[in-house]
């Protein structure tokens, strides 16, 4: 008989087991479907997972049998829209109920948020059923872009890494947008990466939070042509590659992206429960939401 699954707060000293599993956790779902493993070993992982299960404002969890690790999640609540994820299993502990323990747990914690999103992987069925029949619905269909964006920006705006100053006003222009706004994150975003901003007339009019890390990569702006001059100045100014996840209904600047040089690695799905505006104005998640 299996035996029980125990659910309990994660401590710095599981993060390592943490990061095993989902390492190992995404990379067979992803091989499994024919398409490469975002992170390739246990070390890349280890960054975002001490990230994650230090931050104070992030709830994580782990699940135990017989003493050991079998799963984690967690729950960002940086900001008033809390957010899933990652969560992974054991790949040798599947079809026992261990996912759906691990999205109680912090779907309780959070459940006085105004809002919960997350973002998951469309080839995997499991997952979104999971998700869906705990009252999650599907928002947009996404696809990972990555690449160096080629041509010409438009003179228009000033892109320029973002400064602390350009917080509030990114929050504004957010808000706009999604009614909502992500400023602790993106405070959080100035301390760890190179997030920039395109101003005109001295006003933030488009913003990246991470522009070559997707998983805490966010955007938001006022026009079409404002979020193709964001990318093309982003771009020229690091050597990584750009990467985001893109709405692919927003077909106009998936089309320029695609024209552009990106590629498309895989589809994505966001998803949310509680409080959702339709955004106002062209936008792309992070891996949260």
């Amino acid at each position: 008989m299996p035996s029980p699954i125990t659910i309990r707060p994660v401590r710095p000293a599981d993060l390592k087991e943490c990061a095993r599993i989902m390492q190992q956790a995404f990379a067979r779902i992803a091989t499994r479907h024919g398409f490469a493993p975002d992170f390739p070993s246990v070390e890349t992982v280890m960054p975002l997972m001490e990230f994650m299960g230090n931050h104070p404002a992030v709830y994580g969890v782990v699940a135990e049998a017989d003493g050991k690790i079998v799963g984690s999640n967690f729950m960002d609540c940086r900001d008033a829209i809390h957010a899933v994820g990652p969560i992974t299993v054991d790949p040798d502990q599947q079809a026992r109920g261990i996912g759906r323990k691990l999205m109680r747990a912090v779907l309780d914690h959070s459940k006085d948020a105004i809002g919960i999103r997350l973002v998951q992987e469309a080839y995997n069925t499991a997952s979104m059923s999971l998700y869906t029949s705990l009252g999650f619905d599907t928002r947009e269909p996404l696809a990972m872009l990555i690449g160096k964006p080629q041509g010409r920006a438009s003179g228009k705006g000033e892109a320029r890494p973002m400064r602390q100053e350009d917080l509030a006003a990114c929050a504004q222009l957010c808000n706009r947008i999604h009614g909502v706004d992500r400023q602790n994150e993106l405070a959080d975003s100035l301390k760890m990466f190179r997030p920039f901003v395109l101003t005109r007339d001295g006003r933030v009019v488009a913003y990246a939070s991470a522009p070559t890390f997707w998983p805490l990569n966010h955007g938001v702006s006022e026009t079409d042509q404002d979020m193709q001059d964001l990318l093309l100045g982003a771009a020229a100014a690091n050597q990584d590659p750009i990467a985001l996840l893109l709405p692919t209904r927003q077909s106009s600047l998936f089309r320029w992206c695609l024209s552009s040089g990106l590629r498309m690695i895989k589809p994505m799905t966001l998803m949310s429960m509680g409080r959702y505006q339709e955004p106002t104005g062209p936008f792309y998640p992070s891996v949260a939401y």
